[in-house]
């Protein structure tokens, strides 16, 4: 995705510019709640990133597959768990009924979000992550949110890095060739990871103190264009 964001038709555009474009029709969405809305808007911002930004749709579909499995899943949860009214299926299953208002509230927060991803979307697939940090610094968003959202950025890479690394190394020793032995790989993958996280923040810290670093990161701020 980083490579992504560097490497497109709208890379050097004005990063204000995306960010309002981000947050416009992201707002629009969350406040208006109209179902036909937040597919006008999950159509336009697609074309946007597919046809102006020129992304890959293979890249594109690839970043939308992991919000869009959780969102499914909790779409699931709501139609199947939540809401009252008149009860429109029985699944004959522990007494578990989909009502009309469980239905609606499914539906709806299934586009609703869908409306948002493509927003959130055309800002992350456009824009480098450190010109987005200086658009917040300078629009006086605090630090300390600044930091966190740099420090999660920077660690979400590592640890992808790491579990590549460990997956490849038990497939390697014969790991995940059935189905006991892959939940057995993915325990031991589990807490290996969270040993390492212990082990890399201690280093991380240790590389920060070691750099002078006094309780504030610095922030990219671009070159100033010459006259």
């Amino acid at each position: 995705m980083d490579y992504i964001a560097h490497n497109n038709e709208l890379t050097e555009t004005n990063p204000y510019f995306k960010l309002f474009l981000t947050l416009f029709p992201l707002i629009l969405t969350l406040a208006l709640d109209n179902l036909y809305f937040d597919i006008f808007i999950f159509i336009v911002m697609s074309i946007v990133i597919l046809a102006i930004a020129k992304i890959d749709y293979r890249s594109y579909l690839k970043f939308l597959t992991i919000p869009m499995a959780f969102l499914v899943i909790t779409c699931i949860f709501l139609i199947l768990f939540f809401g009252k009214g008149d009860v429109i299926y029985e699944t004959g299953i522990f007494g578990i009924v989909v009502t009309t208002d469980s239905w609606h509230y499914g539906i709806y927060t299934f586009f609703r979000v869908m409306g948002c991803l493509p927003s959130l979307g055309f800002l992350a697939l456009t824009t480098p992550i450190a010109k987005i940090f200086h658009c917040l610094d300078t629009m006086k968003v605090p630090k300390i949110v600044i930091e966190i959202g740099l420090l999660m950025y920077n660690t979400i890479f590592i640890f992808l890095n790491e579990i590549d690394t460990m997956q490849k190394a038990q497939k390697t020793r014969m790991g995940y060739n059935s189905y006991m032995n892959s939940m057995k790989c993915l325990a031991d993958l589990i807490s290996s990871i969270f040993l390492r996280s212990l082990d890399k923040s201690e280093t991380l810290q240790h590389s920060l103190d070691s750099r002078g670093y006094t309780g504030e990161l610095p922030v990219y701020v671009p070159p100033k264009k010459e006259e």
